[in-house]
């Protein structure tokens, strides 16, 4: 009997491919991602680049909430039920930024632990660092 392995999955490789539910985009210094108020039905990857993310307060004042680097993931509101974006996110310079479409990022978060591992290590990093979230005792 031969017992055929898996291949090993790689989730750098697999945001580096255009595929079912995922494209990548080139996106020039200054442009809108998405914006507040858009629908949000995906979830982005910064593959290269920086980004940063700006609200905008009912009196109109704008504030950036956060700078996004290379490998940081951002948009995950889409998956706790979040319909629309309640943020804008803006490149800073020339970015490479992969759209995983909701339906494809849950289907690999559910069938592959490394890149489930790698999701959730962001999604810690991002809340232990945030200091609104955060306070050291």
């Amino acid at each position: 009997m031969v017992i055929k392995r898996k291949a090993s999955f790689n989730p750098k490789s697999f945001l580096a491919k255009v595929g079912e539910g995922r494209s990548i985009g080139d996106y020039r210094k200054d442009q809108i991602v998405f914006s507040q108020g858009d629908p949000a039905d995906a979830v982005f990857y910064l593959q290269n680049g920086k980004a940063k993310v700006t609200v905008v307060s009912e009196q109109g004042k704008e504030a950036v909430v956060a700078i996004l680097g290379t490998n940081d993931f951002f948009g995950e509101g889409c998956l706790a039920g979040q319909k629309q974006q309640i943020a804008t996110v803006t490149t800073i310079m020339e970015s490479v930024i992969v759209q995983l479409e909701k339906a494809a990022i849950v289907r690999v978060i559910h069938q592959e632990p490394a890149f489930s591992e790698m999701f959730i290590v962001h999604l810690l990093g991002r809340t232990l660092m945030n200091p609104l979230i955060f306070k050291r005792a």
